[in-house]
């Protein structure tokens, strides 16, 4: 059993004759911020998928809190969002705040969610209409006030800011900094490699399914004395 956030140990994941994971062995610590980075197909979201038991390793083991990942229990503790979230579209706002958060085991309260909404640039009149009524960008929003609701302790979130515009992006960081603030764990993708240098204690680039690295931002810049992160990153995947 390890104490850490989450565990990986040689986790192996193939699709017919492509290995999406190989290998990969990884630990994030409670309360860090970490950020996962690669390209499109790297094996981002098949990790997330992994992790959450959405589908099967190959080989290998994870752990959340310290609890084997196949246990439901573990995952008592986090909340998820996916990239590509799509709420149910006959719902209301607020039917699937509801929704969601009875599926956390937390209460709905107009204050809370109020004080939500207002912190994502979410106008609270959303509430009340059919969630198929809402652009990308308030879709996003809805789905971030679900997790930052849920008041739990590790939030698992797939390129949270996809469909953000920069007002939105710069409410939400400032949403997370509440989570670092109150000691919470958050794991996320990102290809936005600039919110990576902001946000992060450390993060990791897997490419092809490999971890490549890990560790915090400036020592990935400095290991191929990079100019920035994206530089950094470049000579990464192509070491």
């Amino acid at each position: 059993m390890n104490d850490a956030a989450l565990y990986f140990e040689k986790v192996a994941k193939s699709f017919g004759d492509i290995a999406a994971l190989s290998d990969f062995t990884l630990e994030v610590e409670r309360g860090e911020f970490f950020g996962l980075v690669g390209v499109n197909g790297a094996g981002k979201t098949t990790l997330i998928k992994c992790l959450l038991d959405f589908c099967e390793t190959d080989g290998g083991a994870i752990e959340i809190f310290g609890v084997a990942h196949r246990i439901t229990a573990a995952r008592a503790r986090v909340a998820f969002l996916p990239e590509r979230f799509n709420p149910p579209h006959y719902l209301t706002g607020r039917d699937f705040l509801q929704y969601m958060l009875k599926l956390y085991r937390r209460p709905y309260d107009d204050v809370q969610v109020a004080h939500m909404f207002c912190a994502l640039d979410l106008e609270l009149s959303a509430l009340d209409h059919a969630a198929r009524t809402y652009s990308k960008g308030m879709t996003q929003k809805l789905g971030l006030a679900a997790c930052l609701l849920s008041g739990k302790d590790l939030y698992v979130l797939d390129e949270p800011t996809g469909g953000l515009d920069p007002k939105a992006r710069a409410l939400l960081k400032s949403a997370l900094r509440e989570l670092r603030r109150a000691g919470r764990t958050v794991f996320f993708t990102s290809h936005a490699l600039a919110d990576v240098a902001e946000m992060c204690d450390r993060m990791a680039v897997l490419h092809a399914g490999r971890l490549r690295f890990a560790g915090t931002p400036r020592d990935l810049v400095g290991r191929f004395g990079a100019a920035d992160l994206e530089e950094a990153f470049l000579a990464c995947i192509a070491a």
